[in-house]
């Protein structure tokens, strides 16, 4: 794939408060901003990655754009709401690196998006988002939005982000991430969101599900056991490294999808972005916050 591509990546960017020690640290984050950040870190130009979201008018919302711009993603269609403000969350890590949110984003100007519709994705050649995107935006607007995917002929890419309390129900949950994996070409599941959401036992239904819905290319996450592809088997000599420092789990998996779409879009070789993809992730848990450095990936 060596023709330049236009990628959006679409989601909601928050305010993130965590602490070192007594010190409370604030940054930025939210998965799709995570993985458009991991993901420009490594795609060559002159392919062009866009993040698409609403903030607001208020200075605070300013640092957030200068801060997506900072790391070489375009915030040209980025719109301000006027009044609303961006969301918030809190990370809390367990010892073991594992980590618990707290969110403040009922009313975020995130979830105002695509108000005006759906024209701003038509110039984009690959079209990122995750389940977090669908449960933060209004049922109709949900509704239009994949009705528009669906019809878009571009390389859809999709991560069903679980996270229960952003949804009315389940029922509701599973019903909109079945027809997202029926639009995708490139399919980017974690097993336990998986499992959680329908139920599966083992990776294997999980594989043979999104199998009879279409996903045909992507990469399952498996935590420590490292990525499985989706739509090949498993090469034999295909070794994920352990991880040797577990700090905070956070945007582990946000990392892997940047990293594994930027090896997998550039030369289409599969098994080097799974690599690509664990590599980054090994690194971003070894340090705390969802963004880590440049110098430490």
């Amino acid at each position: 794939m060596t023709a330049p591509l236009k990628i959006a990546c679409i989601g909601e960017a928050m305010f993130e408060l965590a602490f070192d020690g007594e010190n409370p640290l604030v940054n930025f984050g939210g998965d799709t901003l995570n993985t458009a950040i991991y993901l420009r870190r490594d795609l060559p130009l002159p392919h062009s990655l866009s993040f698409i979201s609403v903030v607001g008018a208020d200075p605070f919302s300013q640092r957030m754009l200068d801060f997506i711009s900072s790391h070489g993603v375009s915030t040209a269609e980025i719109s301000r709401h006027p009044s609303l403000l961006p969301g918030l969350y809190a990370i809390d890590t367990a010892p073991d690196g594992e980590r618990s949110f707290l969110y403040w984003r009922e009313n975020s100007a995130a979830r105002t998006l695509f108000a005006d519709g759906f024209d701003i994705l038509e110039g984009f050649d690959v079209i990122y988002f995750s389940a977090i995107t669908l449960a933060i935006l209004p049922p109709s607007v949900r509704d239009g939005f994949l009705a528009w995917l669906s019809s878009s002929g571009k390389i859809i890419v999709f991560d069903s982000n679980y996270r229960p309390k952003l949804w009315v129900d389940a029922t509701t949950a599973r019903s909109y991430v079945e027809i997202a994996w029926q639009l995708t070409s490139i399919g980017l599941p974690s097993l336990d969101d998986e499992m959680a959401l329908f139920g599966d036992r083992s990776e294997e239904d999980v594989i043979s599900r999104l199998s009879k819905w279409g996903v045909r290319n992507g990469a399952l996450k498996r935590g420590s056991l490292g990525p499985r592809p989706i739509g090949a088997a498993l090469g034999s000599n295909s070794v994920f490294e352990k991880a040797a420092l577990v700090v905070d789990t956070t945007a582990a998996g946000d990392s892997f999808n940047g990293a594994f779409l930027a090896s997998y879009l550039t030369d289409g070789d599969r098994t080097k972005a799974l690599t690509d993809g664990h590599n980054c992730a090994l690194a971003v848990i070894a340090h705390r916050g969802a963004i880590i450095p440049v110098e430490r990936a």
